[in-house]
């Protein structure tokens, strides 16, 4: 699937939950690869902050982004509607601390991204595909989210706390296109009891009934409720039973639950990709959903690219037969046995080294290791398969190499392994020439990159 951005800008305005300050936020289209940013305008020099979990600094009432001295607050109902809309790419001009509370929910950000509509960009989208089980828990809170492998990016959520009126309940998203009719409305929620102590923190000043469901679920005195209503600025009441104190009523029975789903949705929006796995949480939050998006941050800093998937049982795009016809090379300088998987910018070979390879005879014969060179010629074998792709009749032409720059080996080939080859563009190709990126996998792990021009030419 192609990278998405916004058809055009559209822009928000209201309060903050937290500074109470009037604000606006303008969501703009962004170029391929840009992921989400939010611009400060009302600050000196329009400061950027990247929307990824190494710089969340804060979770009390919202996720906060920092950025040396440059803040921006409550981004989660934002990052969640952007996420759900299959957006890749998004530019936030903020002139405000924080993002507008409006209603509480991801409701007016996806309505609004709906109503401009979304426009399909040159590259494709980059998911980060869940291979195994990662679990973050926290013992003292009994919070606990972990994400497993799947097909989709889909959410369970299971909440429970310390009340008569929310104890326990349960929420499931089982595809992204629920998102928008059955979670982006849910608003946010808080407690009674909790209110005097946030204020007190200098938090919640723009919070009111409007944007937030209020629960009454401990006894307090007529005259301290008063307080806090004169603290939040909003009518006295006086409920007569516990429940839920908000003029209107709930959409959903279990719209606290569905909330917290959609907090988990933006948080894990600042992963910075679209996600194919499952999430199950157990009385999440914004710190612990942080910290799982945190975790795999790293996972992905430390290695900028998976390891494709690569299952021997499918039937392979290209089988050695096929890239015969394709390629000049034959035994013993044929290195690619097979293309599994291919892309308008991208292409993934296979070559299963075996004892039997004749370089091993010299290369070398008490430690046998796969030269580093021949790993290079490979990657550059399905690179020319990926080029040669992009024009009629390949068999006319050959392709050629011109360049090789950046080449690193980071770990030994041995016989037994099964390398997985990454060749993407990083150039259009322009005059028959093609400047690519190329990355040999073993398992998990990068073998080998490199970067190299090739040309094609036609055949005499």
């Amino acid at each position: 699937m192609k990278q998405l951005t916004l058809t055009s800008s559209f822009t928000l305005s209201g309060k903050g939950l937290h500074t109470g300050r009037h604000i606006t936020a303008e969501f703009a289209p962004a170029p391929d690869n840009h992921g989400y940013k939010i611009r400060r305008t009302d600050l000196d020099g329009q400061p950027v902050i990247d929307c990824l979990a190494e710089y969340v600094t804060a979770t009390t009432r919202g996720t906060v982004l920092a950025k040396g001295d440059v803040t921006v607050s409550t981004v989660e109902h934002a990052m969640a509607a952007l996420y759900a809309a299959g957006v890749d790419n998004c530019l936030i001009s903020l002139d405000g601390p924080e993002m507008p509370i409006l209603d509480g929910s991801a409701r007016p950000f996806t309505e609004a991204i709906a109503a401009v509509g979304l426009a399909e960009q040159k590259l494709e989208k980059d998911y980060y595909i869940v291979k195994q089980k990662i679990e973050v828990s926290d013992a003292v809170s009994g919070s606990k989210i972990m994400i497993l492998p799947d097909d989709e990016f889909s959410v369970e959520v299971k909440v429970n706390f310390d009340s008569p009126v929310l104890a326990n309940q349960y929420a499931s998203m089982e595809h992204i296109e629920e998102f928008a009719a059955g979670i982006a409305p849910a608003r946010t929620f808080v407690f009674v009891r909790e209110i005097e102590p946030l204020v007190s923190a200098g938090l919640i000043k723009g919070g009111d009934l409007d944007n937030a469901i209020v629960i009454y679920d401990s006894p307090i005195d007529a005259a301290r409720l008063d307080s806090i209503a004169d603290l939040m600025g909003v009518e006295h009441r006086h409920p007569e039973k516990y429940g839920y104190i908000n003029p209107s009523p709930l959409q959903y029975d279990n719209e606290p639950a569905r909330h917290k789903l959609l907090d988990v949705v933006g948080d894990l929006a600042l992963i910075g990709r679209p996600i194919k796995g499952k999430v199950i949480a157990t009385r999440p939050g914004h710190t612990i959903n942080t910290t799982l998006a945190k975790d795999i941050r790293r996972e992905i800093k430390r290695q900028d690219i998976q390891a494709p998937i690569y299952d021997p049982n499918r039937e392979p795009l290209m089988d050695n037969n096929q890239i015969r016809t394709l390629l000049p090379h034959r035994y013993p300088f044929l290195l690619v046995d097979k293309v599994i998987e291919k892309g308008a910018q991208y292409i993934v070979g296979v070559k299963n080294v075996t004892t039997n390879e004749p370089f091993f005879q010299g290369h070398f014969p008490q430690e046998p290791v796969m030269p580093g060179v021949l790993m290079v010629e490979a990657m550059a074998q399905t690179g020319g398969l990926l080029v040669l792709s992009t024009v009629p009749d390949p068999e006319r032409y050959s392709t050629y190499f011109m360049k090789i720059d950046n080449v690193k080996f980071r770990q030994k080939v041995v016989p037994g392994d099964t390398l997985l080859f990454h060749v993407s563009f990083m150039t259009e190709l322009r005059r028959g020439c093609a400047v690519m990126k190329g990355r040999a996998f073993v398992g998990e792990k990068i073998v080998c990159e490199c970067e190299f021009m090739a040309q094609i030419i036609k055949n005499k």
